[in-house]
């Protein structure tokens, strides 16, 4: 067996639009795949028709990366069932857009469970394995929010640059035992999310990105396959910015 074509993923928040993309691209590259997420029927059932022609490469598991003792037992899960992760992508998100004026603390505690504390839930519990196997990749997904802010998104962008911190202070962690740890900050991309803006604001969006589109999610998935890879082991503590030229640091 090609233990590096075979590598066991872990994708979170992989049912969806750039999360079943990224699921696609590493299995493209042979990986076999966990997409993870809440275990909605129908969205179940639908990427699952979607991702048929990998014939068993993606393999659906439910977890609520908010809750830290369901992390801990969807791991032991996969362990039994699938065996080592290798590679752990923390995809999953929510929004809940408001001012801060008006902002409730449940909008703010959702927030940040799904998209920060999901990152620790998870991360905590594959980051021992991979280091005594002297091998990880651990990508975590951020937004070009959590550099720039957004008016309503103090919660979100809160919690996106909070994922920059983590990443670079894991990765130095981590680094002398074969793990790297990267985040990726996708701009304005064509997902269901975005799309369901209004299109006078879309058009509004696409006129300030110099590349002159929105982002596909293939271009986001392209560059978290590339960081997986067994090769890209001299990147480490790096925020990947995928948006277009909006922003640029």
């Amino acid at each position: 067996m090609d233990v590096v074509n075979t590598r066991l993923a872990v994708v979170t928040g992989g049912i969806g639009g750039l999360g079943t993309e990224i699921c696609r691209h590493l299995a493209r590259s042979g990986r076999r795949v966990i997409a993870a997420d809440l275990g909605r029927e129908d969205r179940v059932a639908e990427f699952r028709e979607e991702l048929r022609e990998f014939n068993g490469a993606i393999h659906f598991e439910p977890v609520n990366v908010a809750d830290y003792d369901a992390c801990v037992d969807f791991a032991q899960r996969i362990r039994s069932q699938y065996g080592p992760v290798g590679i752990l992508i923390n995809g999953a998100g929510i929004t809940r857009d408001v001012t801060l004026r008006k902002m409730s603390a449940q909008h703010w505690t959702d927030v940040i469970r799904v998209n920060l504390d999901g990152v620790f839930n998870l991360t905590r519990q594959f980051v021992d394995e991979m280091c005594d196997n002297g091998f990880g990749r651990i990508v975590n997904i951020s937004s070009v929010n959590g550099q720039t802010g957004q008016f309503g998104q103090t919660n979100y962008s809160a919690a996106k640059a909070g994922m920059h911190g983590f990443t670079m202070a894991l990765a130095r962690e981590v680094a002398r035992k074969g793990v790297t740890v990267n985040s990726v900050s996708p701009g304005y991309c064509k997902t269901q999310l975005v799309m369901n803006i209004p299109e006078a604001v879309r058009a509004d969006i696409i006129s300030r990105v110099p590349v002159g589109r929105m982002g596909e999610p293939h271009d986001i998935a392209r560059v978290i396959d590339f960081l997986t890879a067994d090769e890209s082991s001299f990147i480490t503590g790096a925020n990947i910015p995928v948006n277009g030229g909006y922003y640029m640091s």
